[in-house]
């Protein structure tokens, strides 16, 4: 891998609403990335604020247009997704590529290892809320910032974006955060099933279910290792209740256009690490199986 950041090649696969985020920032900063997906596009375009960044392309879609490994490849493909990535990956990946996943929940490493074996993963914390709009743009709806773990790999990707509009925090505690993120993405299930936006959390009936889910995965939080305060769960649901009203998720996005959901790694996965502490989880257990049929039905 070269030493000079600036003249890594950088990939993004997946050029959603995440994915733009990243790659507008790297474009911004002269550091335009290649971008692959499974739809060819001209280009893409990200709205922050006032501001409206032209990401040129092409988006390429087909894996056998690679020609060699990149040095950084951030992953932005939902997790529901990934083995339809394994081309990319499979082409993009060498001994030396620095793979970043953006992805939700706490089992990224073993989920995209499976098809890049020989490659440097980290995972990432993605607290930034970017929304796909009907006319194809993103439109990025708070500050970019990504928390990575304290490893040489995660260094390599916050050079990459040092001084872009997306900061990152390399932080040894990455294990609290991913747990904390987690927290966030589980209740926000709530949204999928009901087809209502962040403004729900202002019912007072809806506001005391979602501090008994919470509460419910801080108990399995803190069983693996996580060091949240019993604040945890309060000052989560005040995020949702200080969001403006439209503000959507991408899992409610998903319910909503029919696609598959990720409920196991941002629902299922406190479920079953609960089972092996011992932990009852009587919400889960009600909750788990609703956006479970919602995903994968029949009916």
């Amino acid at each position: 891998m070269r030493t000079a950041t600036e003249a890594a090649s950088v990939a993004i696969v997946g050029p959603g609403a995440i994915g733009t985020t990243v790659a507008a920032a790297l474009h911004q900063s002269g550091r335009t990335p290649l971008l692959y997906g499974r739809t060819p596009r001209r280009e893409l375009i990200l709205q922050d604020g006032d501001q409206r960044i032209t990401v040129p392309g092409p988006v390429r879609s087909d894996p056998g247009q690679i020609d060699g490994a990149a040095d950084i490849v951030f992953l932005a493909v939902k997790a529901t997704q990934i083995d339809a990535a394994s081309g990319w990956l499979a082409a993009l990946c060498g001994p030396d590529t620095v793979v970043c996943v953006l992805q939700n929940g706490v089992e990224q490493m073993e989920q995209v290892a499976l098809h890049a074996p020989s490659a440097r993963i980290i995972p990432a914390v993605v607290w930034f809320p970017a929304q796909a709009q009907p006319d194809g743009s993103v439109r990025l709806r708070g500050e970019a910032r990504l928390s990575l773990p304290d490893t040489k790999a995660a260094h390599v990707v916050a050079e990459a974006l040092r001084g872009t509009l997306c900061a990152v925090d390399v932080t040894a505690n990455f294990q609290t955060l991913a747990w904390r993120k987690l927290l966030q993405n589980a209740v926000a299930g709530l949204m999928a099933l009901t087809h209502r936006r962040a403004g729900m959390f202002a019912r007072p009936d809806i506001a005391t279910l979602a501090i008994a889910y919470l509460q419910e995965c801080l108990s399995v939080a803190r069983a693996e290792g996580a060091q949240l305060g019993d604040e945890t769960p309060q000052e989560i649901l005040a995020k949702f209740q200080a969001a403006p009203a439209d503000m959507g998720t991408s899992i409610l996005a998903d319910r909503q256009a029919g696609r598959p959901l990720e409920w196991d790694i941002r629902n299922g996965v406190i479920a079953r690490r609960a089972r092996a502490h011992g932990i009852p989880t009587p919400i889960s257990d009600i909750v788990v199986p609703l956006l479970a049929a919602a995903s994968d039905g029949p009916g």
